[in-house]
């Protein structure tokens, strides 16, 4: 067996089953640990943003979804669903104090350089707060200022996280992996890969999560992928 295990997690911030499959994957990791408490765990986040027309400053959040989704009822049933699943990881979301939907581009680009700076628990803990921000507070994630006292909680280096921000070589260099993922087989988030060798895609519950990093571990011809 290896003891090594990589997870690939591809997100974006104003998607909930992101903020549910990153609870759930919390849980799972929980387990695996108590189960294998050799394996060293590495965390690979992935920025894939869902909307990158979106404007810098954002649009009107239910008007988005309302002509998404055909009107007030359909958004109406599509949050009751996100709700109970949202309910079953521990998280109540409160769609009604979002107001915009961000372009995330900025938040991605403060992750990136967090995890140049920062440590692996800085960002961890970053990318809890800026989901935490949007569905429980109804921050706007877009916005300059919200992202550095974000930053700033979270226990990053924010001088160094700010000098990365302003650097075009740290630009060139997010951009690249921003394109990278975009010409990538993953077409949705949350999405999942343990070692590099099985993938999947959903906010699937913890037993799910922890069964597919136990067959990561096993030797290549043993893997099969889970349907």
């Amino acid at each position: 067996m290896s003891e090594k295990l990589v997870i690939t997690f591809y997100f974006d911030l104003i998607c909930p089953w992101c903020l549910i499959g990153k609870r759930h994957l919390r849980t799972a990791l929980k387990l695996f640990r108590q189960r294998h408490p050799g394996v060293d765990i590495a965390i690979e986040w992935r920025s894939h943003i869902l909307l990158p027309e979106t404007p810098e400053h954002g649009i009107p959040y239910q008007e988005f979804y309302e002509r998404r989704l055909g009107g007030p009822a359909a958004v109406a049933a599509r949050r009751a669903q996100v709700q109970d699943a949202a309910r079953a990881a521990g998280i109540e979301i409160a769609f009604e104090r979002i107001e915009i939907m961000p372009n995330t581009l900025a938040a991605h680009h403060l992750i990136d350089c967090a995890k140049e700076c920062g440590s692996a628990r800085q960002v961890d803990e970053l990318i809890d707060r800026l989901l935490t921000a949007y569905f429980m507070d109804g921050k706007n994630i877009g916005d300059a200022a919200v992202l550095t006292a974000i930053a700033a909680s979270s226990g990053c280096p924010t001088s160094e996280i700010a000098a990365c921000l302003e650097s075009t070589q740290h630009q060139r260099r997010f951009f690249e992996k921003l394109a990278a993922t975009a010409n990538s087989q993953v077409s949705g988030v949350p999405f999942f890969v343990f070692n590099e060798r099985l993938a999947i895609s959903g906010a699937h519950p913890p037993q799910s999560l922890l069964a597919a990093m136990e067959q990561a571990l096993q030797p290549v011809s043993a893997i099969q992928q889970p349907s």
